[in-house]
C-alpha cells in the first residue's frame, strides 16, 4: 500500500489533488500536511475527511525537526509538494515569508527524503511550481520546458530558486523527482485574493472591481480539477528528472475575463445587462507586473497523453455556480486575519 504525502493539501489547488487521490486510489493511504495559514481551510474536503484513506496533519514545512519526525514515523513512499506562499502582491509587501516557506521548506522536504528514503526505487518527489518562474512574453511565444527562468516577482524568484533545489538534489542525490509548471487556475474553493473569486465576490456585494493598469496584461487559464488530473498523469507516468509544463490553452486578457465575468453574474443575478460593469476600476499597476503568460502544454500531451477537459466559458459557468452556491464559505474564509491584511484594499493577480 503507497503512502503518499501532500504538502499544502487544505489550499485551493492541494484540496482538488487530495480528493481526486482519495477517491481514486483506494488503497493508498493520502495523508495532507498543511500548516492552515489564511489560505488552508479543511473546510474544502469536508466531504473526504472521514475517508479510511485519508489523514490530515497540520505542521509547518520549514520545521525540520518535524518534518524528519515525520518522515521517519510514517515511512512515505511519495511526496506531492504544493504547499506554498502563492500570492504576488503578498511577496511583494512581506517577501521573507516566501522565500522561507516556498525555498527553505522545500529544501527541508528535499532532505528529508535523502535521509528516509535509503532505496529510492518506487519512490517520487513530485513539485509543484508554477509558470511564472518563466518571466514575462511579448506578444507572441510560449513558455515550453526549455524556456530559460526570469523570474520577475520576490512569489516567482522564491519558486525558481525551489525548482532549482528539486532540480539539484536530483543530480547530485539521484533522488527520483519530477516537477509541473503550471499556469494560472480557476475553480472552486479559490481564497478571493484571486482575480476570479475576487470578482465574482464583489459583483456580488456591489463593491469596486480592481484591476491592475490597463487590464491588458494575458494569463493562460486552467480549470483546477483538469490540472489535479494533470498531477495525477504526471505522478503515475511522468519521466524522473523531467519538467512538464501545465496549461489551458487558454489565453485571456484580465479585462475582458472581468468583462466575461461581469457578463454572466448579471444574467445570474437578474441584474440589468451592464450593471456589473460600472464597478470596474482601474487602479495602479502592480510592480513588475509581467505582462503575458502561455504555456506551451504540448509535451504533456503528447508524452502523457493530458488534455483540458472543459472549454473555458463553460468552466467559468461551473465556477461562478459554484461560488453563488457557497456564499457562506466566502464569508468563513473572507473574514479575520484576512480583511485585517488588505484592509479591504483587494486587489487582483
Amino acid at each position: 500500500m503507497k503512502k503518499i504525502l501532500i504538502t499544502g493539501g487544505a489550499g485551493f489547488i492541494g484540496s482538488h489533488v487530495v480528493r481526486l487521490f482519495v477517491n481514486k486510489y483506494a488503497d493508498a493511504q493520502i495523508v495532507n500536511l498543511d500548516a492552515l495559514t489564511y489560505a488552508g481551510n479543511l473546510e474544502n474536503l469536508k466531504d473526504v475527511q472521514d475517508a479510511p484513506n485519508y489523514r490530515f496533519v497540520k505542521g509547518d514545512i520549514t520545521d525540520e525537526q518535524f518534518i524528519d519526525q515525520l518522515f521517519e514515523k510514517e515511512s512515505f513512499d511519495a511526496v506531492i509538494h504544493l504547499a506554498a506562499e502563492s500570492h504576488v502582491d503578498r511577496s511583494i509587501m512581506d517577501p521573507l515569508s516566501f522565500v522561507k516557506t516556498n525555498i527553505l521548506g522545500t529544501a527541508v522536504l528535499l532532505n528529508a527524503a535523502r535521509k528516509y528514503w535509503k532505496d529510492f526505487s518506487n519512490k517520487l518527489f513530485y513539485h509543484v511550481s508554477t509558470d511564472e518562474v518563466y518571466g514575462s512574453l511579448g506578444e507572441s511565444g510560449f513558455f515550453t520546458e526549455q524556456t530559460p527562468y526570469d523570474p520577475h516577482s520576490p512569489y516567482s524568484a522564491s519558486k525558481a530558486s525551489s525548482d532549482h533545489l528539486v532540480k539539484a538534489y536530483f543530480d547530485t542525490y539521484g533522488l527520483p523527482v519530477v516537477i509541473s509548471n503550471c499556469s494560472n487556475n480557476y475553480g472552486s474553493y479559490q481564497f478571493p485574493e484571486k482575480l476570479l473569486p475576487l470578482m465574482i465576490n464583489n459583483i456580488i456585494h456591489s463593491k469596486p472591481l480592481p484591476v491592475y493598469g490597463k487590464g491588458d496584461n494575458v494569463r493562460d487559464w486552467l480549470w483546477v480539477e483538469d490540472h489535479a488530473r494533470a498531477i495525477d498523469v504526471i505522478f503515475h507516468q511522468g519521466k524522473l528528472g523531467e519538467t512538464y509544463n501545465i496549461g489551458g490553452f487558454n489565453e485571456w486578457k484580465n479585462i475582458d475575463i472581468v468583462h466575461l465575468l461581469c457578463t454572466i453574474m448579471d444574467k445570474k443575478l437578474n441584474r440589468p445587462e451592464g450593471e456589473s460593469a460600472k464597478l470596474i476600476t482601474f487602479v495602479k499597476d502592480r510592480a513588475g507586473h509581467d505582462k503575458r503568460y502561455a504555456i506551451d502544454a504540448t509535451k504533456l500531451n503528447k508524452d502523457l497523453g493530458w488534455k483540458p477537459s472543459l472549454q473555458f466559458e463553460e468552466g467559468m459557468e461551473k465556477t461562478i455556480d459554484w461560488y453563488l452556491a457557497n456564499g457562506e464559505w466566502i464569508e468563513n474564509v473572507t473574514s479575520g486575519a484576512y480583511k485585517e491584511y488588505y484592509k479591504d484594499q483587494y486587489v487582483s493577480r
